[in-house]
């Protein structure tokens, strides 16, 4: 999480220690985030999908309400454009085998394939290629696929791994992102900046220093990278992807011992971008930014 402060930073465990507590939520109760593990669109872009420690919580036309489907501890959400990819637990009273390793649903999660190293692998830090069939993983540990710690990726559901040598990376890295069409293009944020790859997480480039980058996603359409920042207060940019861009800072709402934990954008209308952020708090804007609306308050949802 964030280190920047360490006022900062227990305030936030305090607030994961104590949503472990919480109960998912039952037929017609309300909404509640006890954690968020993610953030994306459903193909359609008609839902907004926010994974937790009780299931994915979904927002539709104004109304929240919980996902058909298992009650699992989603870690590494993340979405395609025709599927979605996870890893992390299953769900109190489940038959199964903990933790999933890579698993995969085609229809908006309400059933999940297996895609090997269940009972082996937890990918906490997970990023799908949108419009590919590209999932890179942060590994921690040796397992039957992966020989050791690192950054892998797959482009074909998991039958494959290559290890990536990612040189010029800092070994703590805290999230992953790939572009939407070019499955070789890959951003790091780490404590000290942005990383971008162009050969499949081989070596990076730093093209901006001196921040800590805490989220990140690419445009849909490939020509911009989003990313989160923490040096004190919460901060977001947006920056081309050509040599030399540099990153334009974006509004934020007032965000108080908080910063961006996730990034996500409609992908039936791109002008509709979200974020949430590490005190479950959860922001539409409509106009890429220029302005928001809350729709979850600390895990209350609005």
């Amino acid at each position: 999480m964030i280190r920047k402060k360490n006022s900062l930073s227990a305030l936030l465990l305090a607030l994961a220690l104590a949503a472990l507590s919480a109960s998912p939520a039952r037929a017609g109760e309300a909404v509640t985030l006890t954690h968020v593990h993610g953030l994306s669109y459903s193909a359609d872009g008609q839902q907004l999908l926010v994974p937790s420690h009780n299931g994915i919580a979904v927002y539709k036309g104004g109304r929240w309400s919980m996902a058909a489907g298992p009650a699992h501890d989603f870690m590494g959400f993340s979405a395609t454009r025709d599927a979605l990819y996870s890893s992390g637990h299953p769900a109190p009273g489940s038959k199964l085998t903990n933790p999933f390793g890579l698993i995969k649903s085609r229809d908006g999660g309400k059933s999940w394939q297996k895609l090997g190293l269940e009972g082996e692998a937890d990918f906490h830090t997970l990023a799908t290629s949108h419009g590919t069939d590209a999932v890179y993983v942060i590994n921690h540990g040796p397992n039957s696929r992966m020989k050791e710690a690192g950054i892998y990726y797959t482009l074909n559901d998991g039958l494959k791994w290559q290890r990536a040598d990612a040189k010029g990376l800092p070994a703590k890295v805290n999230v992953l992102a790939v572009h939407p069409t070019d499955a070789k293009l890959v951003a790091a944020g780490a404590d000290d900046g942005l990383y971008l790859s162009r050969n499949s997480a081989g070596s990076f480039e730093q093209p901006v220093k001196g921040k800590q980058v805490l989220a990140a996603s690419f445009d849909l359409d490939g020509k911009q990278l989003w990313f989160s920042a923490y040096s004190g207060e919460a901060a977001l940019f947006r920056m081309g992807l050509k040599a030399g861009a540099r990153a334009e800072a974006v509004k934020l709402p007032a965000l108080t011992q908080d910063a961006v934990a996730y990034i996500a954008q409609n992908p039936s209308q791109p002008g509709e971008i979200a974020i949430a952020t590490f005190k479950r708090n959860v922001f539409l804007s409509q106009d890429q930014g220029g302005s928001w609306t809350q729709i979850a308050r600390e895990g209350t949802t609005l």
